[in-house]
């Protein structure tokens, strides 16, 4: 395979033993004479993105001749657990290869995007610069080659997850995160979700290309369809260029974006609780389907693992302050309030969470959360098991289901794997 790689395979799949091959072709092409090699994977939010797999492949065909280190792209999110870790990458992997990325302390600040450039990509809507910044451990020039992995999939801050993303947010700085979350929020998520070419992935694009080129950096991203039910990797690129990532980016809305002839009145999504602890991700269930939801539906989320509202605990006291209003009540909240200011992906993500009243949320934890403290943040609550009563999970697959009573109902088992959209809202 010449480099960049480009493989895929929609009719069939892409084996684990294929996989193996295409990264032994990368590793002969790009790591052949690396003596120390840093590999940026995500953490277990993207478990079935096959990036723990790959990330362990590389481990081990390149460890006995090369230092290999991991620093897990966490953005905001906590360090990996040594279960986590286990987990995604088997425990064979020395706990000390393991490094902690802590986005509030561990970066440096490369340049800026200027604020005539942030305000031309806003629509004139935001007036200031987005600082470019990353983990300090990625300038050390020890390093013959980062290799950062990860999925391509429809995403609501930047349109299509992951490429540069992977590195400015999730080894990224404060500055970055908040700034580049709120351009998304204020430009407008239905205008991004699902899009190669946003006005966030140009600002973070152009911020790599100014500041972070000259560094080893190579992507390997995978893109996941489903075969029989079940996931499948389709999908796998390997390169350093705009062209990889939007070779991808086409396979991805082929196999992604899930768009309906018709709104839905009532969604059930599922988000498995060791991947979604919070509403900070979890809140992947509005993002995902908003734009497929009817005016005055209901979406259920079954989220038997919440236990917060924030991975980070200073924005999770942010969102319980706050709450999920409407996006022209945050904006004012930002205007008024030197803390939210301050923290603005927390705003963005109160925007990202909200429904402008167009639609009903209720929210299904077990007791790691009570009813209180979700009706506080503006949510309906019900208990997971009182609902699962309602709706046993048994009984419902992925898409539309009538149920026993001649309920119509659309189920999504994970809505970090897709985007569903009437077939007019994604064309508006």
């Amino acid at each position: 395979m010449t480099y960049p790689i480009h493989h895929v395979d929609t009719e069939h799949t892409i084996s684990d033993e294929d996989l193996k091959g295409i990264i032994d072709s990368f590793i002969a092409q790009k790591a052949q004479n690396a003596k120390k090699i840093l590999i940026l994977p995500p953490d277990i939010t993207r478990f079935y993105s096959k990036a723990g797999f790959i990330s362990t492949y590389l481990y081990e065909q390149l460890s006995p001749r090369a230092e290999v280190f991991f620093l897990p792209a966490l953005g905001t999110h906590e360090p990996m657990s040594e279960a986590e870790i286990d987990a995604m990458f088997g425990s064979d992997i020395p706990k000390e290869k393991f490094l902690p990325h802590f986005w509030r302390t561990d970066v440096q600040v490369l340049g800026e995007i200027s604020r005539e450039r942030i305000s031309e990509l806003s629509e004139a809507k935001l007036d200031c610069t987005m600082e470019v910044a990353v983990n300090k451990l990625l300038l050390d020039k020890s390093w013959d080659l980062i290799i950062s992995v990860g999925q391509i999939v429809p995403h609501e801050v930047i349109g299509m997850a992951n490429y540069t993303k992977n590195v400015l947010i999730g080894v990224g700085g404060e500055d970055t995160i908040h700034k580049s979350h709120y351009l998304g929020a204020v430009y407008g998520m239905e205008r991004i979700m699902g899009r190669t070419s946003t006005p966030v992935r140009k600002a973070l694009n152009e911020g790599f290309d100014q500041f972070l080129r000259h560094l080893p950096i190579e992507f390997i991203l995978t893109v996941l369809g489903k075969k029989s039910g079940k996931l499948a990797l389709q999908g796998v690129y390997c390169g350093n260029q705009d062209d990889t990532y939007e070779a991808a980016c086409e396979l991805s809305q082929q196999l992604n974006l899930n768009l309906l002839e018709k709104p839905i009145k009532k969604a059930i999504v599922y988000l498995e609780p060791a991947e979604f602890k919070t509403t900070w991700l979890g809140n992947k269930a509005i993002y995902r389907t908003r734009m497929a939801m009817a005016d005055d539906g209901e979406l259920i989320v079954l989220a038997p693992g919440l236990i917060r509202f924030g991975e980070d605990m200073g924005i999770d006291q942010l969102i319980r302050t706050y709450g999920y209003k409407t996006t022209d009540e945050t904006l004012v909240a930002v205007k008024n309030n030197p803390e939210l200011a301050s923290n603005l992906s927390a705003a963005a993500h109160l925007i990202h969470g909200t429904t402008n009243n167009r639609f009903k949320v209720t929210y299904c934890p077990s007791d790691g959360l009570s009813k209180e403290e979700v009706e506080s943040v503006n949510y309906q609550y019900c208990h997971y098991n009182d609902m699962i009563k309602r709706y046993p999970l048994e009984k419902l697959t992925n898409g539309w289901n009538t149920l026993e009573n001649g309920e119509e109902v659309f189920y999504v088992s994970n809505p970090a794997l897709g985007l569903w959209a009437t077939e007019e809202n994604f064309k508006k």
